[in-house]
């Protein structure tokens, strides 16, 4: 038990504490518009930030293997979606919560804790980096596009003003922060802590803002304990497919060690910093609190799975250099 409270981030009790704060104390009104602006803020704060820390130099390093990315991202954006059609159509399911389960499965990988978990397995990091970072440069184009392509009729709406949003509040500001490295990189990367809260209290403003508008709306008097318990269960099963496929996939490919890892790390997960700003950009604010149920879900149990798994390698393998990063839930 003492093992398991270790493993469980403060970020993810922080995300607890506010999906519960909104349940209590939902913003309503006048509140409910303030806070919606502050969560644009910070989500054009949070994609500025991420292209600021995008390192080109690790891409050029990174890009040379494109056999592990290109498999990174077929993992991503094409095995994880056939799953996610298989499982939004499991009987018990709420409409909304199964199109959360597919558009979970719909979203790019996360950046730091795939980074992290690679370096405290040993893996090489360089690639990882190189890898996390396409998958959520292209996650920007490419998770919309499959939203559009894959759920109709699901909530989601493609309009001009969607691509516009998405263009202006998501790859412009990680393009202009991208641009600016040179610029505010270096302090960027000396405030690394602090950046680090600014990131996790945007997402963390954007969960409260989405679920206080489906609390609001009755959103825990549309859910039971028992549709909440077998949404767990199916991120769990994803989940194991996943990593297990990755393992797989990796020996067959004949990757190395160190590859593997990276595959293994960031082919199976997914953002939940890209999954909440994309999920307001894309469905009526009333329906995002359920939508994200799952990706919340999913975020939890990976990071438990992984961080187990990445203490396990990093113990198996030969002794190296470098200390491992902290561990970023991002």
């Amino acid at each position: 038990m003492k093992r398991l409270i270790a493993l469980v981030d403060p970020y993810i009790l922080a995300l607890l504490a506010t999906v519960g704060l909104a349940s209590i104390l939902p913003a309503r009104g006048v509140g409910a518009q303030w806070f919606e602006g502050a969560a644009d803020i910070g989500i054009v704060l949070l994609f500025l930030l991420h292209g600021a820390k995008l390192s080109r130099e690790a891409i050029i390093i990174g890009a040379a293997n494109w056999r592990l990315h290109l498999t990174v991202l077929m993992t991503t954006f094409v095995l994880f979606p056939m799953l996610g059609l298989g499982i939004s159509v499991v009987p018990g399911l709420v409409p909304l919560v199964a199109t959360g389960m597919l558009f979970l499965t719909l979203l790019p990988s996360t950046v730091q804790s795939s980074i992290a978990f690679t370096s405290i397995a040993r893996g090489d990091v360089a690639a990882a980096i190189c890898s996390a970072s396409f998958s959520n440069l292209l996650g920007i184009v490419i998770t919309p596009s499959l939203v559009a392509l894959l759920m109709q009729g699901g909530g989601a709406s493609l309009s001009l003003h969607s691509v516009e949003t998405i263009l202006l509040q998501l790859l412009l500001p990680f393009l202009a922060g991208h641009l600016l490295r040179p610029v505010i990189g270096a302090v960027v990367a000396r405030h690394k802590t602090s950046i680090t809260y600014v990131d996790r209290g945007s997402i963390l403003l954007v969960v409260y803002t989405a679920f206080s508008a489906a609390v609001v709306e009755g959103l825990w008097h549309q859910l039971s304990v028992e549709t909440v318990l077998l949404v767990a269960s199916l991120c769990l099963l994803l989940l194991g497919v996943i990593l297990t496929f990755t393992y797989v996939i990796g020996k067959i490919c004949g990757f190395s060690r160190e590859e593997a890892i990276v595959l293994l790390f960031c082919g199976s997960k997914k953002s939940l910093a890209a999954g909440v700003p994309i999920a307001g950009v894309l469905f009526p604010a009333t329906q995002v609190g359920q939508l994200i149920l799952p990706l919340m879900l999913f975020h939890l149990l990976q990071l438990i799975a992984c961080a187990l798994i990445a203490r396990r390698l990093g113990k198996s393998a030969s002794p190296v250099v470098s200390p491992a990063p902290k561990f970023n839930a991002a």
